[in-house]
């Protein structure tokens, strides 16, 4: 199904990048999970939350157009050269008007559709913001897990910085308390802009492997939101299989 511009401006879309070729994952959208493709599943948990018309893959390769179009998703094609999700979402913005553009990662196959809800009520409260969510990490090897960024932030709920190393951390070196980031993200219009501006990660972005850190290093204030612990990211074949073993735990359910 091809998409459709609006001619009334939305107050807000939902994009969803899906590459192929990860890094860590080849092919990562379009491994199966119980018969479902992760970026299939991605899609209909958004679909509990938002109407399909509101909702875009943003894409580089035909084959992912190809089933998410099955599906019934709109698609919208992107370079295969963006350096990150959050510059996809920016072309995505050059085709599709809408004043907030809402990123769900593509490898979030049991992202919670009440966290989205909870976004988009924080949009209507800081329109002009960027707004990202976190949760709490109630165990040590999610902190210890360089997959799995993790976050800190301001009481007035502003980020101060995400790293994939173990933070906050202490002297002892002794898991008291952690966060992590929850991959939903709400970005303006205008940031989305400035963002791309940007025609090489920046320093800590590149070292870290967290695009959203290049906005703090711009000078760009991130907003952050308490998410609940239901999201799973896909980023390795073990997480690949905890999945697995997940959607059997729910099934039995």
């Amino acid at each position: 199904m091809p998409y459709k511009t609006k001619e009334k401006k939305n107050n807000y879309v939902v994009v969803i990048p899906a590459r192929y070729k990860s890094s860590r994952l080849k092919g990562k959208p379009l491994i199966n999970l119980k018969g479902i493709p992760i970026i299939v599943r991605t899609y209909r948990q958004c679909l509990k939350a938002v109407s399909s018309d509101l909702i875009y893959i943003a894409t580089d390769s035909n084959l992912i157009k190809k089933i998410c179009e099955k599906e019934g998703a709109n698609v919208v094609m992107t370079s295969t050269k963006c350096l990150t999700g959050t510059d996809r979402v920016f072309e995505v913005s050059k085709k599709i008007d809408a004043k907030t553009y809402i990123n769900i990662q593509g490898d979030e196959p049991f992202f919670n559709p009440s966290d989205l809800k909870l976004l988009i009520n924080q949009i209507k409260k800081y329109p002009n913001e960027i707004i990202t969510g976190y949760c709490e990490i109630n165990n040590k090897k999610l902190y210890k897990n360089p997959n799995i960024p993790k976050v800190v932030v301001t009481p007035n709920n502003k980020l101060l910085y995400a790293s994939r190393a173990p933070i906050p951390s202490n002297k002892k070196k002794i898991f008291q308390k952690g966060w992590r980031q929850v991959c939903a993200y709400a970005f303006p219009k205008k940031t989305l802009k400035i963002f791309s501006s940007v025609k090489k990660k920046t320093p800590l972005e590149k070292m870290e492997d967290i695009e959203y850190l290049r906005f703090l290093e711009m000078g760009i204030e991130i907003r952050t939101i308490k998410m609940s612990k239901t999201s799973l990211a896909i980023d390795t074949p073990n997480d690949v299989i905890l999945a697995n073993k997940r959607i059997k735990k729910l099934e039995r359910n």
